[in-house]
């Protein structure tokens, strides 16, 4: 399980840090542009107003279609977010400053920028420094999103606690990020009372300032990219943490390179970071049917006859990406429909067929990648396949579902075959008796380039073949998300097992 660890903590300072900066560097010249452009001001204050309306994850999902996923991502997204109070309230503090003083100014001959900048702004600069201490506070908690883009930080804790649903982590995790919050604000808000009791001056409004860029120094390698020979992101599941481990311990132990292990990623981000023409991670943990479905956009019916999913996907991988499945490593991840125990007992269910005479009176409930239109093996699909026909069908976050089925919120689901919450929850998997969902066989997708730069690391990663068999993986995943053990620990104990790493 993802553990609370000082280095996540000062990873989401810096994200936090870095994003001040550079709303300050941006927010303060619009700010001050507004004010002494009345006719820009109108659309310099409508842009950051609208800039704070949009929703966090679209933001962050309009910048990827630009940049990669990672870091960057989320510093430019938290940075328009906070360009709202710097850029107001510096217009606002220039607009107080007494005009008195701004006439005494022009008296003396100033030229109108020497006076904004010399005179105004100074005086100013307790009411913009109170804009830059909400637009901090305000991105501690902001860049908690971070986790669903590659950025890493503390929301990768929260995440993974309420999927699993565990308390104490999430609440350590909050406790911790208040903590930070409260502090900032305490030192800022010293700060700014004793520039308000000063009355400005150029010396003491730039103290805070370089505080914050000593302090972005100090956690600059909290920032960094890969510093490995082969980088990898770390899974939103334990599955594909626990098999990116394994990649990390079996290369580093039976050669000389060195594998760095990024933030938490999502499927989807993985393969925008392992694809296109600027890659910047090496391998991911990949299946079959995900390939044919969600990265392809195909369905079983596209696969040629004679062909495998496996096949036809690995195919057409190399062709049309540079990229390459390895063996098949034994379990299949594929979707299962699932019911509570007391449901299956009380309607006798133990096909999906099973299903339809009692459909009506039954609440189906699954995260919001299944009713999405994305491939051909989501919701709709597989209702009109089957013929079912829900009392209500509910949509709810992919952390929250294990804990909406605990509740009794819905009675019917889709779960991952290989989830060890399965067993936690106590659901039972219902038969796929019509055979709607294809096999997602788990398999190391690389990239062809990366094969070829380190010729060893097929026969490696392959050793792995044929050796994690369903049942398997979801005693491992168990052991992570239920038992509480960590993923290093359940992943060295397995290889050990396999005599695939050194005692």
């Amino acid at each position: 399980m993802t553990s609370l660890t000082l280095s996540l903590i000062l990873e989401h300072l810096f994200i936090v840090l870095a994003a001040a900066i550079l709303s300050i560097a941006a927010g303060l010249p619009l700010g001050i542009w507004a004010y002494v452009s009345p006719r820009a001001r109108g659309v310099i204050l409508r842009v950051v107003d609208l800039l704070q309306t949009i929703p966090s994850l679209a933001l962050l999902g309009i910048i990827m279609v630009v940049l990669d996923p990672g870091k960057l991502t989320v510093i430019i997204g938290i940075t328009l977010y906070s360009l709202l109070p710097i850029v107001r309230n510096t217009c606002l503090g220039l607009q107080e400053v007494d005009p008195g003083v701004k006439e005494a100014a022009r008296g003396m001959g100033m030229s109108k920028p020497y006076r904004v900048l010399m005179v105004e702004f100074p005086l100013a600069f307790p009411t913009v420094f109170t804009g830059i201490r909400i637009a901090v506070v305000n991105a501690i908690g902001t860049a908690v999103f971070a986790a669903f883009v590659g950025g890493g930080g503390l929301g990768s804790v929260i995440t993974q606690g309420i999927r699993v649903k565990n308390m104490s982590l999430i609440l350590c995790a909050t406790g911790v990020l208040m903590v930070i919050a409260v502090v900032l604000d305490l030192l800022m808000g010293w700060f700014e009372g004793q520039m308000r009791r000063a009355r400005g001056g150029s010396r003491t409004m730039w103290i805070p300032v370089a505080a914050i860029l000593a302090a972005f120094c100090l956690l600059l390698p909290y920032g960094r990219g890969s510093t490995g020979d082969l980088m990898l992101y770390d899974g939103d599941y334990s599955e594909t943490q626990l098999m990116h481990h394994m990649v990390k311990m079996l290369v580093e132990d039976q050669t000389n390179l060195t594998v760095t292990i990024q933030d938490q990623m999502s499927q989807v981000n993985n393969w925008s970071a392992l694809s296109g023409s600027n890659p910047i991670c090496d391998l991911m943990i990949s299946y079959d049917g995900t390939l044919l479905t969600t990265f392809f956009h195909q369905d079983t019916a596209d696969v040629p006859a004679g062909l495998s999913i496996y096949d036809y996907v690995n195919q057409t991988a190399q062709r049309e990406h540079g990229m390459r499945l390895l063996e098949k490593l034994g379990f299949d991840n594929t979707y299962a429909v699932a019911v509570p125990q007391a449901v299956a007992d009380e309607y006798g269910l133990s096909t999906i067929s099973d299903l339809i005479p009692v459909a009506d009176r039954l609440v189906f409930g699954a995260e919001q990648g299944f009713f999405t239109l994305e491939g051909s093996m989501k919701y709709n699909p597989f209702v009109e396949f089957y013929g079912l026909r829900f009392r209500d069908a509910v949509s709810v976050d992919l952390g929250l579902k294990y804990t909406a089925v605990e509740n009794g919120s819905f009675d019917v689901t889709v779960v991952y075959a290989t989830d060890g919450l399965n067993r936690k929850v106590g659901l039972k998997i219902l038969e796929d008796d019509k055979s709607f969902f294809p096999d997602y066989n788990g398999a190391f997708l690389v990239r062809e380039d990366v094969l070829e730069r380190y010729p060893e690391l097929e026969g490696i990663l392959n050793q792995l073949a044929g050796k994690i068999p369903t049942e398997q993986m979801a005693e491992l995943t168990y052991q992570v998300d239920v038992v509480g053990r960590t993923v290093d620990d359940v992943a060295r104990e397995f290889l050990l097992s396999q005599g695939l790493l050194s005692a």
